[in-house]
């Protein structure tokens, strides 16, 4: 599939999509809820996922250093992999497309699919789980508000959180079974 056609399929998912992402930007746009979900997603652009790949040895002790080298490693493949998806794919985020979209926060690059957040929260989370799953509590809800900010803030439609969800969930798994 080349460059043009994506666009073309895009560009009908935007149509379908669009009320959708109309309706969760709107239920954001109160001052306190669009607060939180700003923060939910500049957290998890890194900040967070960094931090505990840093906790985890000083909580856990120096065996859970393999677990935060391999979160660093999986994190790696999963931004090579988004950031070419993104050339390729060239999908315009929605707050460009549809005009009663309001943008909540900066975008970190220009395209929208798939989302390089979602697509690390879950990769990130499906790891850390796999060797401290009693941090479900805190990684599960995170990952799942960092999901949902993307299409809340006007940064994605719901199908670029879920090819992002669908990529991480991939890269995590095979990373897990080597």
């Amino acid at each position: 599939m080349n460059t043009l056609r994506a666009s073309t399929i895009f560009r009908r998912m935007d149509a379908v999509e669009g009320s959708l992402c109309l309706l969760c930007n709107r239920a954001g746009q109160r001052h306190a809820v669009e607060r939180v979900f700003v923060v939910v997603s500049r957290l998890g652009n890194g900040v967070f996922w960094y931090a505990l790949m840093a906790a985890l040895p000083l909580v856990y002790g120096t065996g859970a250093i393999g677990a935060s080298v391999h979160m660093g490693l999986v994190g790696f493949i999963c931004m090579l992999l988004y950031k070419s998806l993104k050339r390729y794919t060239v999908r315009p985020r929605p707050y460009m497309t549809h005009s009663a979209i309001r943008l909540g926060t900066p975008p970190l690059d220009l395209y929208s699919f798939p989302s390089g957040h979602t697509l690390h929260a879950v990769a990130f989370t499906i790891v850390a789980l796999h060797y401290f799953p009693e941090l479900g509590w805190l990684l599960l809800p995170f990952a799942s508000l960092v999901a949902l900010s993307r299409v809340v803030l006007g940064l994605h439609y719901p199908t670029d959180v879920l090819a992002g969800a669908a990529v991480g969930t991939l890269v995590a798994w095979l990373s897990l079974s080597f």
